[in-house]
């Protein structure tokens, strides 16, 4: 059975059809991600039990596959009478995966800034809080935007695991094709080239926001 291009052009609209869903599942679970590792650093650094505990749940976290915490949270939850829909579990499941690394990447951008912008915010009797919002998280921005950029995609590059959920993201619908059709060829092919394309299109899209955070630092 040779690759039919005619059948994999067929097969473009339903595949394509299912972009927002990806879209959506990535850019939710970049940023419960985000917002996830920023408090978990911040926690972190403040030390005591719940920096230490943080401490062990992130690596807790980057020992255990992404796979295992979706099972967990669709399919163990619900015996102690937590119900989630399957879109809810790939997200919440993604962003709490990945916060674990973005930690790790926030901590490094905060390390990069000279400690005595802190030390000043403390002397002048800045807030912790302001301290974080008006010194830390801005300048944080500048040094992570690469690593964070690169996150996302990679969190997009995720997203086909939501197909296990029955999640209709790109792959999910390439493999009902497949499974009517008995053609898999075809309908994985073009689910892996929108893929690359995606990829392609939010890499660049990062590039030129990165420079632009770049550009403003040097001003």
């Amino acid at each position: 059975m040779g690759f039919n291009f005619d059948f994999a052009l067929s097969t473009i609209p339903t595949i394509i059809g299912a972009i927002g869903t990806t879209l959506l599942a990535t850019v939710l679970s970049c940023l419960g991600a985000s917002a996830l590792g920023f408090t978990f650093e911040m926690i972190r650094r403040g030390g005591g039990a719940p920096g230490l505990a943080v401490r062990f749940l992130i690596d807790f976290i980057r020992s255990t596959p992404v796979l295992a915490w979706l099972y967990f949270l669709y399919f163990v939850l619900p015996f102690y009478g937590i119900r989630l829909g399957a879109m809810t579990v790939g997200i919440l499941g993604l962003s709490l995966y990945y916060s674990g690394y973005l930690a790790e990447v926030f901590k490094a951008g905060i390390d990069a800034i000279p400690k005595g912008q802190q030390e000043a915010a403390r002397a002048l009797s800045v807030t912790r809080r302001d301290t974080v919002v008006f010194v830390i998280a801005p300048q944080m921005l500048r040094n992570v935007a690469a690593p964070l950029g690169n996150y996302l995609v990679s969190i997009l590059k995720a997203t086909p695991y939501l197909a296990i959920l029955a999640v209709p993201e790109m792959l999910g619908r390439a493999f009902d094709i497949a499974s009517e059709t008995y053609r898999y060829a075809e309908p994985l092919t073009v689910a892996g080239i929108l893929f690359l394309a995606l990829a392609l299109i939010l890499a660049y899209g990062v590039r030129r926001i990165e420079q632009r955070l770049l550009a403003a630092g040097r001003r």
